[in-house]
């Protein structure tokens, strides 16, 4: 009989049970081996960046695979919020995710949109075929998908300044993510003040309560 499995935990189920600010890196190498070497140097996250790094579905995957066995949080930032390319992500068996540039509630409605199944999103059903749902060894892994991910989107503009209320309103939004250095000033110096999980630039950023993540581009 096959093995049945249970999804890990996500990066929205660490930020909520931490009661100390989450310290990680980012992996830019596309390298497995370096990835695996980060896994175990002690940190509770890392990124395995798509946007600025020579990453593809193949090295994804393979360091998903090389930091499966270490107790860290592999968040994957793609190049762009795409509902083709998030669904690739997920069948590969992202489940966090940290969306860059996200300006809108619209766009952050999106992103959810690609990460759920219908009739909540558009996520293409494909979970048998995929390492997702460990190839259907994950039980109900359609019905409990949703809560298998969680999204962070990334705000670095004017714009996503300015409508930061209405995407943290978007249900399924997880958490916040503060880029410094594409903020507008004084954004970008308040924020670089501030590093804590849960430390906004100003009350005007983020007035609720709630996990944020917060650390440079």
């Amino acid at each position: 009989m096959p093995v049945r499995v249970e999804p890990d935990r996500t990066f929205r189920q660490a930020l909520a049970a931490a009661d100390r600010p989450l310290a990680g890196m980012w992996v830019c190498s596309g390298s497995p081996l370096i990835a695996e070497l980060c896994a175990g140097a002690g940190l509770d996250w890392l990124l395995i960046d798509a946007e600025h790094s020579p990453n593809g579905l193949e090295s994804i995957l393979a360091q998903l695979q090389a930091v499966r066995g270490y107790p860290v949080q592999a968040v994957v930032r793609p190049p762009i919020n795409d509902t083709v390319l998030l669904k690739q992500y997920l069948d590969l068996g992202v489940q966090d995710l940290l969306i860059p540039m996200v300006n809108s509630a619209k766009e952050a409605q999106a992103a959810i949109a690609a990460v759920r199944y219908p009739p909540h999103g558009v996520r293409g059903v494909g979970s048998a075929l995929a390492r997702a749902s460990r190839w259907n060894r994950i039980p109900d892994y359609l019905a409990r998908a949703a809560e298998t991910i969680s999204v962070t989107v990334q705000i670095e503009t004017g714009a996503a300044v300015a409508a930061v209320e209405e995407i943290l309103a978007v249900d399924g939004v997880d958490a916040i993510f503060l880029g410094p250095p594409t903020l507008p000033r004084p954004w970008a110096s308040s924020a670089n003040k501030n590093t804590p999980r849960c430390a906004p630039p100003s009350s005007t950023a983020s007035p609720r309560q709630g996990p944020r993540a917060n650390r440079p581009a």
